[in-house]
This record gives structure tokens, C-alpha cells and sequence, in this order.
């Protein structure tokens, strides 16, 4: 008789134990040799027994179940006529372990999965001031269109070239004090028709975006294709 050896791992259920056991003794799970698997099987829930472990219901159920296929196994068989199709007493079996095996496979890759992750942190979502808002009822490729515009209807004016050097800044205060002096509103083409060159052009729309940034100022346009009109904030005022 073949030696069994004791062993006290702790299985998760009776596909679990079965599979230990196929995987052990290297048997086709389609051809499971129903005899030796269960006399493993009953050995081994008599260790677990001689252990004092409790034995769940569904390790004898399984132990009934595999003691039921053997005794279908060892009845002889009759032969079939061309109609009837021969039964596997194991199919069913077969069929629980396959399924058994493939979700363990899943849950192997999620287990991976699952330790990739864990080698990263995240830093926690952080909620930013909004320092750059566009303007009020206007998006900032309006804004620049409208320059475009203003570019291309003045560009007769501005064909000599200068060397001269404009300052944003100048500009930014230039802007300020326009403001100040049309009681904190004035009408975007004015800014720009003040200008004497392309550079100083190019300075004072650079102005204008960078008060925007700073929200000194806002842009606003009451309907479509109504003036584009630049606003001093309150606090600015």
C-alpha cells in the first residue's frame, strides 16, 4: 500500500485540496484517475481529523461526491446504441475544477496587480486657487481675435519699423491710468490705437493679459459683436 504523508496546510475548500492533489501527483485533469485521488483525498481528511481540525461540510461532500464516481466507475458498463452518447461520470467534475483553476489563475494576476500598486504613492488631490480666470462672458481666443482684427484693420500705420523699446510694465501703468481717468471703463480698440508701433502694440495686448492674470482689471462684452470693454475691479478703483 502506498505511504501517505501527513501533511497540515490549510485549504480553502475541497477544489482547493482536489487540486493539490492533481497538481502533486502531475494527472490530466481530463483524465482524473478517480481511485487514487480519492484514496488521497480520504487520507488526508483523516489527518486533518487525527488533528483534531474540524472538517467542513463541504469536504465530505466532496469525499461523497468522489466516492460516488468511483463506484459509477467500477460498475461495468453496458453498450451504448448509436443514439446514446456514453456519460463521463467525471465530466462534471472536471468541469468544477476547470472553472475553480481559472478563476485562482484571475486572482493570482490581481494579486500582482495588486503588489505593482502598492510600490506607489500618490500625493492627495489639492484644491488650487484660480490664478488665471478668463474674462467675464468672453473666452481668451476672443480676446485674441479681436486683436488679430485691430492687427490686420491698422497695419498701414505701424510700416516703419522702430528700434524703440517698450516696456510691459509702462504699459500695464499706462493702462491703469486710461482707466482711472474713464472712471474704471474704456473700450479695448482705444487701448490698442494709442499705440505708435507694432512693438508697442505687441506691449500694451502683453499689458493687458498680464492684468488679467493679476485681476486687476476684466474684460466684459455686453452682446455679439458689441464693443470689448476693459473694467477696473472694484478693488482697484
Amino acid at each position: 500500500m502506498q505511504e501517505y504523508s501527513i501533511k497540515t496546510d490549510i485549504f480553502e475548500g475541497p477544489l482547493a485540496l482536489l487540486m493539490h492533489l492533481i497538481n502533486k501527483n502531475e494527472i490530466d485533469i481530463y483524465d482524473i484517475p478517480i481511485a487514487i485521488i480519492t484514496e488521497q483525498y480520504l487520507n488526508y481528511l483523516q489527518a486533518m481529523k487525527e488533528f483534531n481540525i474540524d472538517i467542513a461540510s463541504d469536504f465530505l461532500v466532496m469525499a461523497a461526491t468522489l466516492l460516488q464516481i468511483k463506484s459509477r466507475m467500477l460498475l461495468p458498463k453496458s453498450k451504448p446504441t448509436e443514439e446514446e452518447i456514453e456519460e463521463d461520470p467525471r465530466q462534471e467534475l472536471v468541469d468544477q475544477l476547470l472553472e475553480y483553476r481559472q478563476y485562482k489563475e484571475i486572482a493570482e494576476k490581481m494579486r500582482v496587480l495588486q503588489e505593482q500598486r502598492n510600490r506607489y504613492f500618490f500625493r492627495q488631490p489639492v484644491l488650487l486657487p484660480k490664478r488665471n480666470p478668463l474674462p467675464e462672458g468672453l473666452t481668451l481666443n476672443d480676446l485674441i481675435n479681436a486683436f488679430a482684427a485691430l492687427w490686420e484693420s491698422t497695419a498701414d500705420q505701424y510700416a516703419v519699423v522702430t528700434r524703440e523699446q517698450i516696456s510691459v510694465q509702462d504699459k500695464m501703468a499706462d493702462i491703469m491710468y486710461i482707466l482711472h481717468k474713464s472712471n474704471g471703463k474704456v473700450d479695448f480698440s482705444k487701448t490698442i490705437f494709442r499705440s505708435r508701433s507694432r512693438s508697442e502694440v505687441i506691449a500694451c495686448f502683453l499689458a493687458l493679459l498680464e492684468l488679467m492674470r493679476l485681476q486687476r482689471i476684466k474684460i466684459e462684452q455686453d452682446f455679439l459683436y458689441s464693443p470689448i470693454m476693459i473694467i477696473l475691479r472694484k478693488e482697484e478703483a
